[in-house]
């Protein structure tokens, strides 16, 4: 068990000076140890530690009481442990597939492309750290509910307006047509040639 006490847990989450720092050099051969156990591989172990002090630096604010403090850092190494074994499995089920055993992916147009990368650029960054982490990082609802610290719900309504607003500005820029097929971008026929 993390050997944190509760006065510099409380302390870390009314941001008193140093005590953030000095409970990130308290819990962390605690979460390694842990993760060792957990996570599959020595790296991931590592990798998942840092994810879970990461966490514990960006929201020790929110924290309600310190009786919860090593339920809540345990479950962000399990959840990362997890996900990273995912990641490998993936992985390797690919490395498995032969030349011609490889799904073939869709070609999407280069200015498509640009014009989805503007379009996530425009999200306020709210809404563009659910979509990354739910779309893009694959994570699931409650995944990217619990690395960001926000209810379901919220992740649920934040990628709602993500999607929705990178759709309207794909849209705007004449992709698709009502019914969501694909429409090539109209062009200019050169009448000289």
């Amino acid at each position: 068990m993390i050997r944190a006490q509760a006065q510099l847990i409380e302390a870390a989450a009314r941001g008193e000076a140093g005590a953030v720092s000095n409970l990130l050099s308290v819990c962390q051969p605690d979460l390694k140890r842990f993760a060792r156990r957990t996570c599959s591989t020595t790296e991931d172990a590592e990798d998942a530690v840092q994810v879970a002090l990461w966490q514990l630096y960006r929201k020790i604010g929110a924290l309600r009481t310190a009786a919860t403090f090593a339920t809540w850092m345990f479950r962000i190494v399990e959840r990362e442990c997890y996900r990273l074994f995912r990641l490998r499995s993936k992985a390797e089920d690919l490395d498995e597939l032969g030349p011609l055993d490889m799904p073939a992916a869709a070609a999407v147009p280069t200015d498509l492309r640009l014009d989805l990368v503007r379009a996530m650029e425009r999200l306020t960054p709210p809404y563009r750290e659910v979509l990354l982490l739910r779309d893009v990082h694959e994570l699931t609802a409650p995944e990217v509910a619990a690395q960001l610290g926000l209810s379901l719900e919220a992740v649920k309504s934040r990628l709602h307006r993500a999607r929705a607003q990178v759709r309207e500005h794909l849209m705007a820029s004449g992709y698709w047509m009502k019914d969501g097929a694909l429409e090539p971008r109209p062009f200019e026929i050169n009448k000289d040639a």
